[in-house]
């Protein structure tokens, strides 16, 4: 693949997941009730003083019912590298479907899917099959959700390739691992944090892979709206050690339950 890496600061701020009572603040295991909807809009930021990018993002979900859910997302990246090209990505536009398999008590377990085309802009045409990268994507979802508190980890793979149903050696194969929480202060106020860590599995780049850590403030505008404020940080690995990333990134988001 001519361009393999895409920078993805939205999925990074734009992920979610379901809650015990289902209220939409940012827990990491939320999931609309079945004939609801809800929309999280997400913007953020990555100081990074060589890569200098902005993102928007959205993701949009229905309950099928109160296990099946339809999610749709979509968002754009703006890059200003010094001493190369700006670029401009609308950096995803998905589909997918997340099924809730285990809801026992306080026990919660998804299962998810999800289909999406990454299409680049870069001057030299648009859904070109060098610019327009296709992700296929599978995982699993679960945790704990108390009165206060929820933890829940996650495993998701992804393929990638520039075209949508080549499923050759020339794609990109990676895993993704991570753990997210939240701790609720009081009915308004609540804390998140999580990483993950990505690793590429392609030949030659086995011991390449990023560490993700964000840290967030949700406020509870009511039991249908929340916004929040987000900073993270990042540790890559190119085969020659793990690097602290320069820069840091930082995010808002504003979700509702309709």
């Amino acid at each position: 693949m001519k361009k393999l890496a895409l920078t993805s600061l939205v999925a990074l701020f734009a992920a979610s997941g379901a809650h015990a009572a289902n209220v939409i603040d940012n827990n990491p295991l939320y999931r609309p009730d079945a004939g609801r909807f809800y929309s999280i809009t997400s913007l953020n930021n990555d100081t990074n003083s060589h890569l200098r990018a902005w993102g928007i993002g959205e993701e949009f979900g229905y309950g099928i019912t109160d296990k099946l859910a339809v999610i749709l997302n979509t968002g754009v990246d703006f890059a200003f590298p010094k001493g190369g090209d700006n670029t401009f990505g609308w950096n995803t536009f998905g589909i997918g479907l997340n099924y809730r398999v285990l809801d026992e008590g306080n026990w919660k377990a998804d299962v998810f899917g999800n289909y999406q085309f990454a299409p680049v802009w870069d001057g030299d045409g648009f859904l070109k099959e060098d610019n327009t990268f296709y992700v296929w994507t599978a995982g699993v979802r679960g945790g704990y959700v108390a009165g206060d508190w929820t933890i829940a980890g996650h495993v998701a793979y992804d393929y990638t390739n520039e075209e949508s149903f080549n499923w050759g050696d020339d794609g990109l194969h990676q895993w993704r691992l991570g753990v997210d929480g939240q701790y609720a202060l009081d009915s308004n106020w609540n804390l998140t944090a999580g990483a993950e860590y990505t690793g590429i599995t392609n030949d030659g780049a086995k011991n390449a892979g990023t560490w993700n850590g964000i840290f967030g403030v949700n406020y509870n505008i009511d039991a249908t709206k929340f916004v929040g404020a987000y900073i993270g940080k990042e540790l890559t690995n190119t085969n020659d050690g793990w690097k602290e990333v320069k820069g840091m990134t930082w995010g808002l988001k504003f979700g509702i339950d309709f």
